[in-house]
């Protein structure tokens, strides 16, 4: 993961909104959720949620698929793996491990 990529991803879930949505498609794994269903548990009018999709799937850090007349939004794990990865590639490097940074 390059630099930019890490402060885009980073920035888009830096809002409470999209911290809530992003999280919740972690939860539903790779079975993803409608929209109408994430705005429902969220308590997010659809317009607001909209947005935020459109935010996190700029950043790459959702996908959508459509299916039917529906569209299925999922987390991109393997993006939020490369950003973990990027943020803890140089963490504790005198082998200490991450809970004793």
């Amino acid at each position: 993961m390059q630099k930019q990529d890490a402060i885009s991803a980073l920035s888009a879930l830096a809002h409470e909104t999209r911290l809530d949505v992003f999280r919740a498609l972690v939860r539903a794994g790779g079975e993803g959720r409608v929209p109408g269903d994430l705005a429902e548990a969220l308590e997010i009018p659809a317009a607001t949620l909209s947005f935020h999709l459109k935010e996190l799937k700029n950043a790459r850090l959702v996908s959508a698929e459509r299916q039917g007349r529906s569209l299925v939004y999922r987390a991109a794990f393997p993006e939020m793996g490369a950003l973990l990865a990027y943020l803890t590639e140089n963490c504790c490097q005198d082998g200490a491990g991450i809970g004793s940074c």
